[in-house]
């Protein structure tokens, strides 16, 4: 049984590339294997945000993948920063980190461009990888946007182990079939909580999920080939409604009788039978929070338990630890 860890930051909004990118893999994962999942509310930090509302946003976020079917009984459930270990962990990684791999990374480019030359930023997947080098986690669920943070994870466990001494399994990507859901709007771009009419949230209604695919972008399709718009519906369609319905559209299209008409209408009920039972279990559980402190509290125990127990040893590799 391998150990696996993920994280997911406490944005507000959790859409279904979200869902089907990481949370809804969690769960399979969770039947399988040593499970530790964390609100990664420390990440969260790197990008402009009110406080008062962070708190908030965390809960959401437990609510939300809880409800979508993370169990507390089978796998670690926590919030980042309650295991001050991650960040003791992250500076002693960032002295054996190049700056050069660091300032090669693609979303330190992007968000530089906008945000500045800020060092969280920079430092961003030296965090990343204490979280998962933290609990000698073995596969990490990921998206194909994270497979660079995560190669510098293993990375980093390389150089820590030629130094210091063999300590650190180097971690595996872990990806799911949907990947990268595409912005229904701007089949050219990820689907992101930050660009309107890009998305379709777990918390969405069925008026809005339908109102929403039916503003999807399709284009023209060229030569037989799918458009990138038509590809992104056919990704979600595969992902959301049972085999046999997919299969018929895929014929539909093979055929050059495809009606989007059909299409459309079809995807949209696929998507709102599977999110509504985690919507409706969303609201029950953000009416009572003390059902989420409760699993919080006894994911951070265990988190934070092998966390110091990891964290002696690594440090006694180190040469931090005295001994008289």
């Amino acid at each position: 049984m391998a150990k696996v860890f993920s994280g997911i930051q406490p944005t507000g909004i959790v859409h279904i590339g979200n869902y089907l990118g990481a949370v809804k893999n969690w769960v399979k994962l969770q039947n399988e294997h040593d499970c530790i999942f964390s609100i990664v509310d420390l990440h969260s930090l790197t990008i402009p945000y009110e406080p008062k509302s962070l708190n908030q946003r965390v809960l959401d976020a437990l609510a939300t993948n809880i409800a979508a079917g993370l169990d507390p009984e089978k796998s670690s459930i926590f919030v980042q920063s309650l295991v001050p270990e991650h960040t003791e962990l992250s500076w002693l990684l960032t002295t054996i980190t190049p700056v050069g791999n660091l300032e090669r990374m693609t979303q330190y480019k992007e968000k530089s461009e906008k945000q500045g030359l800020l060092a969280g930023l920079l430092c961003y997947p030296i965090l990343m990888a204490a979280d998962i080098l933290l609990y000698k986690a073995e596969l990490v669920p990921v998206g194909e946007d994270q497979l660079q943070h995560l190669e510098i994870t293993r990375v980093i466990a390389r150089k820590f182990n030629s130094t210091f001494g063999e300590y650190f399994p180097e971690p595996q990507p872990n990806l799911t079939k949907a990947t990268r859901v595409m912005a229904l709007n701007d089949p050219a771009c990820k689907m992101s909580k930050s660009i309107s009419g890009s998305y379709i949230a777990l918390t969405d209604s069925p008026e809005e999920i339908t109102n929403k695919v039916k503003r999807a972008v399709t284009a023209s399709d060229v030569d037989g080939k799918m458009s990138p718009g038509v590809a992104n519906l056919f990704t979600l369609l595969e992902a959301f409604a049972p085999q046999d319905v997919y299969q018929k559209f895929m014929k539909d299209f093979n055929t050059g009788t495809l009606k989007f008409s059909e299409l459309k209408p079809a995807l949209a009920e696929a998507i709102i039978t599977e999110l509504t039972p985690i919507r409706e279990k969303r609201t029950e559980l953000l009416a009572k929070p003390k059902i989420l402190e409760e699993i919080v509290e006894a994911g951070t125990k265990r988190a934070k338990k092998e966390a110091s127990e990891n964290m002696q040893e690594i440090k006694e590799l180190m040469g931090l630890k005295l001994h008289f």
